[in-house]
């Protein structure tokens, strides 16, 4: 892991050149996989789950006993745990919760927004080789919240054709019964167009891989998503007051996600950055996916020696990291200092993987530098709004002249017509003449 100056940081961000945003390979891969599940519907689903999950499967829906024997899995201490995160995410997104609102000014008009949940919501959960139950919890407690009346679940197989049973009791315990066995772009493809048994939502959430990701913005205009989510990225700002082998496990927790996550402490002092590097090298030695860790700090690691605090925050508002570990001295007095981060997480016992599975916000974040203008996904991820527009006829007869004045200037003289011809008959009768 490399350790660089605040100068050399921002010199090497400067000269590195973009990544390709539009990858022609990828792109004509996962546009093909699109156009089968169109025109094909179940069989392609069928057909690329074989291919790339090395599976055949004769249902893509889960089964009641398939609910019922992955109930028989899990341990009861991670049905405890479970619960209590379930109610720690609720807790917290209720208060994210819209509600309608209506003004009324004189003269008779009445203006206002009318909240109203989405209907039908598709959430992908990744699959396969790992377990993610925590990203049920996160994108549906919020859709549920929101009074999302239709959610479903697509998520690939393991190789015995079935889902993760954890997954599932994840489900179950938010309300979550239709799950189909798909995953990969083919899965985006299904949510957004349809199939025999896959019906068509009205928005796409939840994290996947690159042919995940690209397919929902591929998508995306057909239906609706979340957002386009990379790698995982975290930032730690650390000072004297923070222990390093706090920090090094911090880092290394987001490093063993895989290759291409970023993992960056930007500190204040040679010493400190010198003392964490050496803790991170003694306890990835230690843990079981050392092999990814050490390839992700290789690629996307690095510690950052900044000038002072202040040069700190410029650094971190650069990278704009998913997630932003403060371990300083009295960090609620830096948080107006932050102007872009997914999630901010306060003191050295607020380590991000609490945010990740229990303590109530969402961790669906922004990556890749979208913090500077994206949120974390919440119950208004799952709203859209209508404005309410009422006025009388003596409130539009008093704007008439001022509305038709813009109409015209703009050269739409049906629009000023529609105002005008109320004010030359307020009484216009409703038969035709």
């Amino acid at each position: 892991m490399r350790i660089l100056t605040s100068g050399e940081f921002i010199n090497e961000t400067k000269d590195s050149s973009p990544s390709e945003s539009n990858d022609i390979k990828l792109d004509s891969t996962v546009l093909e996989v699109i156009k089968h599940v169109r025109k094909e519907k179940d069989a392609a689903l069928m057909q690329y789950t074989e291919q790339f999950d090395d599976v055949k499967l004769t249902n893509l829906l889960v089964s009641e006993a398939e609910f019922r024997e992955a109930r028989e899995l899990v341990e009861e201490d991670f049905i405890t745990a479970l619960t209590q995160a379930t109610e720690n995410i609720k807790e917290f997104h209720l208060a994210q919760k819209e509600q309608s609102w209506f003004m009324e000014k004189e003269n008779g008009v009445l203006l206002g927004q009318k909240v109203t949940p989405l209907e039908k919501v598709g959430v992908y959960i990744p699959g396969g080789k790992a377990a993610y139950p925590s990203s049920v919890l996160m994108d549906v407690i919020p859709a549920r919240v929101a009074g999302v009346n239709k959610i479903v679940i697509t998520t690939p197989p393991q190789s015995n054709g079935k889902i993760n049973p954890y997954v599932l009791v994840a489900a179950e315990e938010v309300g979550v019964d239709t799950i189909y066995k798909v995953g990969g772009a083919q899965a985006i493809a299904a949510l957004a167009y349809g199939t025999e048994t896959i019906k068509k939502v009205d928005k796409i959430v939840g994290p996947g891989n690159a042919f995940v990701a690209r397919a929902k913005k591929w998508v995306y205009g057909d239906v609706a998503i979340d957002m386009i989510a990379g790698p995982s990225e975290i930032c730690v700002v650390a000072d004297e007051t923070a222990p390093p082998s706090y920090v090094a496990a911090d880092l290394l927790s987001q490093a063993e996600h895989d290759e291409s996550a970023s993992a960056i402490c930007v500190t204040t002092t040679k010493e400190i950055a010198k003392n964490i590097k050496n803790e991170i090298e003694r306890q990835m030695e230690k843990l079981e996916r050392k092999d990814i860790i050490k390839k992700s700090l290789e690629q996307n690691g690095s510690i950052i020696i900044a000038n002072n605090l202040l040069d700190a925050f410029d650094i971190v508002n650069e990278i704009a990291p998913e997630h932003l570990q403060l371990m300083i001295q009295n960090p609620t007095d830096y948080i107006s200092s932050v102007k872009h981060a997914g999630a901010i997480f306060l003191g050295n016992y607020s380590p991000e993987p609490l945010g990740d599975y229990f303590a109530g916000p969402n961790h669906t974040l922004p990556t890749n530098g979208t913090a500077r203008f994206a949120s974390p996904l919440g119950v208004y991820d799952f709203v859209k709004r209508s404005s309410i527009i009422r006025y009388s006829q003596d409130a539009l007869l008093l704007a008439t002249d001022q509305i038709t004045k813009i109409a015209r200037t703009e050269g739409l003289t049906a629009h000023a017509n529609s105002i005008k011809i109320r004010k030359d008959y307020p009484h216009a009768s409703c038969e035709n003449k």
